[in-house]
């Protein structure tokens, strides 16, 4: 028997999920993906939705995805992956289909799709990694990143007057009325872990019962990006990116809070 299989599922926080790969993880060290991608893992391992599931990543640290997933996956051009999961949940409307995003792809290039899909409701499941900035491609400035925080391309700080305010995805999709679920979580304590995965979880279940689109936020870091190491990533998030983007469910069974 798996050791797993004897340990409740609120005390894994530990385990690796059965549908994690066994390459190893190519993120920069203390980076908050490799979490996320094992929170979803371990909701469809125990939902029985292996076979069931298809997910679709595009471009960016996101497409890291593929090789850490042990799951059906099918890539998306840049910002697209909305698009081709309508396309996939519409030719097989009992699969659970979801997309892995950051927040350059979801936000930026991709903002449209985003905002269409989840404005049709389609039955899908997006998990939007937010980390304020251009992780894969050399730390641009993106849509999300903070008033004040220095990039590649905004050196001395993003500067509302000329550069505009962070976009907020979340709240701002939250309002869209085909939208059923709308949740923004982190995960680099086990408290935030804990509440994350049961954020995925109540997603997929909603695809289940065809609720029509769950939307779930992670704020993660960018150690890398940010030039800090994952401590004090992590410590700028929570005072930095917190207040700007405050954790919490947003909308709930098709409801605003």
């Amino acid at each position: 028997m798996d050791v797993l299989d004897i340990i409740k599922p609120e005390n894994r926080v530990f385990c690796k999920s059965k549908l994690m790969t066994d390459t190893a993880l190519s993120y920069c060290p203390g980076c908050g993906h490799g979490t996320a991608h094992n929170l979803a893992m371990e909701v469809i391992d125990e939902m029985g939705i292996v076979e069931d599931t298809i997910g679709v990543a595009p471009v960016g640290c996101s497409v890291l995805a593929y090789d850490f997933m042990n799951i059906d996956m099918t890539q998306a051009a840049h910002g697209r992956a909305p698009a081709v999961a309508t396309a996939i949940a519409r030719t097989w409307p009992d699969k659970y289909v979801f997309t892995y995003q950051g927040d350059g792809d979801l936000a930026a290039i991709g903002s449209a799709e985003t905002l269409h899909t989840c404005n049709r409701g389609e039955n899908i499941v997006i998990i939007f990694v937010n980390n304020g900035i251009y992780g894969m491609t050399g730390g641009q400035m993106a849509p999300t990143t903070i008033p004040g925080m220095r990039t590649s391309t905004s050196p001395y700080g993003r500067e509302i007057e000329t550069m505009g305010s962070p976009l907020k995805m979340t709240e701002l999709i939250a309002n869209l009325p085909g939208v059923y679920y709308v949740t923004r979580q982190a995960v680099h304590t086990h408290k935030h872990a804990r509440k994350a995965k049961k954020a995925i979880k109540k997603a997929f279940e909603n695809t289940r019962l065809k609720k029509g689109l769950s939307f779930v936020e992670i704020v993660s870091n960018c150690n890398s990006g940010w030039k800090m190491n994952p401590i004090e990533s992590n410590e700028w998030m929570v005072e930095n990116m917190f207040p700007y983007f405050p954790l919490g469910d947003i909308k709930v069974n098709g409801k605003l809070k």
